[in-house]
């Protein structure tokens, strides 16, 4: 009985410990999911409450994009992002949407925004194959992360795209979402929406697609790179083959229709030329950082090429290049706009601009430097130098024919390119002087002042020696390249080119003479083939072992560069000045300046009696660029420089723009700082040639008379370049 009764009184058997914390666990999961849940209905409330209209959704860009006209209002390029027409839902062909569907998510239809479905098969697929090969995101994930977030392959984004995918199905029906999707997503190309993706493979609007064009465009989703027609069209019919095998397992169509889809084939749209014209918008838009302030909105810039130009410039250079060399061109009218630009042969095959990024040595072009520098110190064509052996600091230059010729004009020297001359020139005048001349005509790139530094030995742009010849031909006012006239965002005018014409370089009579030059170099001299039966002014440049040839020019308003030389710099055979490259200028400059109405060269300007009125450079002391010369080549030193009335000195780094005073106003009083010393300004204003005792010699008749060749030069050798 005391067992019975001892039984009765025991205690319940206590649970094993393990199903307690089993117990605790499945509890506090229960919990954390109920919070967790509470959570997420939570974010995609804030979410939803958060998110714009559909309508705002409609008109927000995916990016900028610019499209660039030519001077004519052409076309040139589109660039970033671009957008065809909005389709409506209902506008949208029926193929398009079920395409779509088929290929990304064939249950979008059924699911909340995130397939659970879709994403357990891509945890398995990760699983059996050891990567991640199904992303398992729906048209609405795709459309959320393509709005509103990036392409980062982070846990916290794929989290965020979940809520902002549960909350556009809250917010949005079915349709709205798909007509956001097709309308937004992007198909390669620079291409957004459907509506711009048909018309760039297919040449026509996205409501006129066929099936197989709908299987193209909806299976370059995936990967757009990979897929495009214009890159891969293989790749791209056999994507599009898969979309419609989809599209039949989904039963979207019948297996005879995508039997007739396959056969049918798909035409693409002819790509656009935009070889030679990609070298001028690389060069023109990164100006646009500088032009105008900061901007999203589509962006419509007005450029200053025209098109047949650089078609002719294109065919120029291509036809005359030299086997294995590249070649360049730049173009520019009087006011500065750049016309044509070729920067190669070939843009697709290199983008590098050999006519702005290149640096090359111009050999005797960059006498044209020289020249203007003695002009300018009082020198005049026909004044007379000795062409004999010169030895300066160790350096003995000789001319091409390797012969001396005696006494010659500056005439025939430049048109003959001899060396010699062009030596004892820079070492009149001084290479310092040379080398601001340089400067102050535009080149941008580091000047030697070493005595063969007249022979060209510096590296030099082309658009900057351009622009030095074009800067002569506006009688020595410069002129500053520009590639855009003007720029609109949304219809409105952000931006106009204003051209400024207030930078006097050189007097007009030095201007006209150094002209005068250029024009016998043509006539005559070693620019014969650049000869287009109009004046035409120029020089040819040649380097050592020709590595480089050059030929700059201008005629009726436009000034044209041509280089031609190999990227490795080796030598060329027969690549001179005056052969290639100035066959090249011949060919284009013939067909640029047609319509053109014939200009003669203003090169018998006279100089007045009082020479000139004195620039600012003058007011405010010796010019940077060394002293001026007597009519014995003598230095004339002036007095001290002394400071700009605003206290600044007057002369930095670079030299100042040169502003001419206008006449009729020397009544008008000026104050104590700008008051001059007479004596030294009558001084360093005297025309050298008045103080001679001879009588100048008369104005050469235009044309100038053909300059006969210095000395006997022998049969075979080419002249100086």
């Amino acid at each position: 009985m005391a067992r019975a009764r001892t039984s009765r009184t025991a205690k319940p058997k206590q649970r094993s410990p393990w199903r307690r914390r089993a117990g605790v666990a499945i509890k506090t999961l229960l919990a954390l999911a109920v919070l967790g849940f509470a959570a997420l209905l939570t974010a995609v409330y804030i979410a939803r409450s958060q998110l714009p209209s559909f309508e705002s959704l409609k008109s927000s860009p995916n990016g900028q994009m610019i499209r660039v006209h030519a001077a004519d209002g052409s076309v040139l390029v589109s660039l970033g992002p671009s957008y065809g027409q909005w389709l409506s839902y209902d506008r949208i062909p029926v193929v398009m949407r079920d395409a779509t569907i088929a290929v990304e998510d064939r249950r979008f239809r059924s699911h909340p925004g995130v397939d659970p479905i879709g994403i357990v098969r891509s945890v398995m697929v990760r699983y059996e194959r050891g990567h991640w090969v199904q992303g398992g995101s729906t048209i609405t994930q795709q459309l959320a992360r393509n709005v509103f977030l990036n392409n980062q392959k982070k846990f916290g984004r794929k989290f965020r795209e979940w809520i902002l995918a549960l909350a556009l199905e809250r917010k949005f029906d079915k349709d709205q979402i798909l007509e956001l999707y097709l309308n937004k997503v992007y198909y390669g190309g620079g291409a957004y929406g459907i509506d711009a993706a048909s018309r760039k493979f297919f040449g026509h609007g996205a409501d006129q697609l066929s099936l197989a064009e709908a299987a193209v465009i909806a299976g370059l989703v995936k990967a757009p790179s990979n897929y495009s027609p214009t890159a891969d069209a293989q790749a791209a019919v056999g994507r599009a083959g898969v979309v419609i095998q989809q599209m039949v397992r989904n039963e979207f169509i019948t297996a005879a229709q995508a039997r007739d889809a396959n056969d049918v084939g798909v035409r693409l749209a002819p790509a656009p030329r935009q070889n030679s014209v990609r070298y001028f918008t690389d060069w023109a838009l990164p100006q646009l950082d500088l032009l105008i302030d900061e901007t999203e909105k589509p962006l419509e810039v007005w450029t200053t090429l025209d098109p047949a130009m650089q078609r002719d410039a294109d065919a120029a250079v291509r036809a005359n290049v030299p086997k294995g060399a590249q070649g360049a061109l730049v173009s520019i009218d009087r006011d500065g706009a750049v016309r044509a630009m070729v920067g190669g042969t070939d843009y697709v095959s290199s983008i590098y601009n050999r006519a702005t990024q290149a640096q090359r040595q111009p050999g005797s072009a960059f006498k044209l430097f020289v020249y203007l520098a003695a002009l300018e110190a009082g020198r005049t064509p026909e004044d007379k130098e000795l062409d004999a052996p010169v030895t300066i600091d160790g350096w003995s230059p000789r001319n091409d024919s390797r012969r001396n010729s005696g006494e010659v004009t500056l005439r025939t020297a430049f048109a003959y390119s001899l060396n010699t001359v062009a030596a004892k020139l820079g070492q009149a005048v001084g290479f310092q002087t040379v080398a601001d001349m340089a400067r102050r005509f535009g080149i941008t790139t580091p000047v030697n002042t070493h005595p063969s530094m007249v022979l060209g030995t510096s590296e030099v742009r082309l658009i900057d020696m351009t622009r030095a010849f074009a800067s002569v031909a506006n009688r020595g006012v410069a002129v500053t390249p520009f590639g855009i006239t003007r720029v609109t965002a949304e219809g409105e005018e952000i931006y106009r080119h204003e051209v400024d014409r207030s930078q006097v370089l050189v007097a007009p009579y030095v201007a006209a003479q150094m002209t005068d030059l250029l024009q016998t170099a043509v006539n005559t001299g070693t620019g014969r083939a650049a000869q287009i039966g109009r004046p035409v002014a120029g020089k040819t440049g040649t380097t050592s072992s020709s590595k480089d040839g050059w030929f700059l020019g201008f005629s009726s308003g436009l000034t044209t560069g041509v280089w031609m030389g190999r990227d490795d710099a080796r030598p060329i055979a027969g690549l001179h000045g005056g052969t290639a490259p100035a066959r090249a200028f011949q060919q284009f400059m013939a067909k640029a300046v047609a319509s053109r109405p014939i200009e003669q060269f203003e090169t018998q300007v006279t100089l007045p009696e009082a020479q000139l009125e004195p620039d600012a450079e003058s007011y405010y002391g010796a010019p940077d660029n060394s002293t001026f010369v007597d009519g014995d080549g003598l230095p004339v030193e002036g007095p001290p420089a002394p400071a700009a009335p605003d206290g600044d000195p007057v002369f930095g780094p670079e030299r100042p723009v040169v502003q001419p005073v206008p006449r009729g106003r020397d009544d008008e009083p000026r104050g104590d700082d700008e008051r001059l010393d007479q004596d030294w300004l009558d001084r360093v204003t005297r025309d050298p040639r008045r103080d001679a005792v001879r009588t100048p010699p008369p104005p050469p008749s235009r044309p100038p008379a053909r300059t006969s060749p210095p000395g006997a030069q022998p049969a075979g050798e080419r002249p100086n370049q």
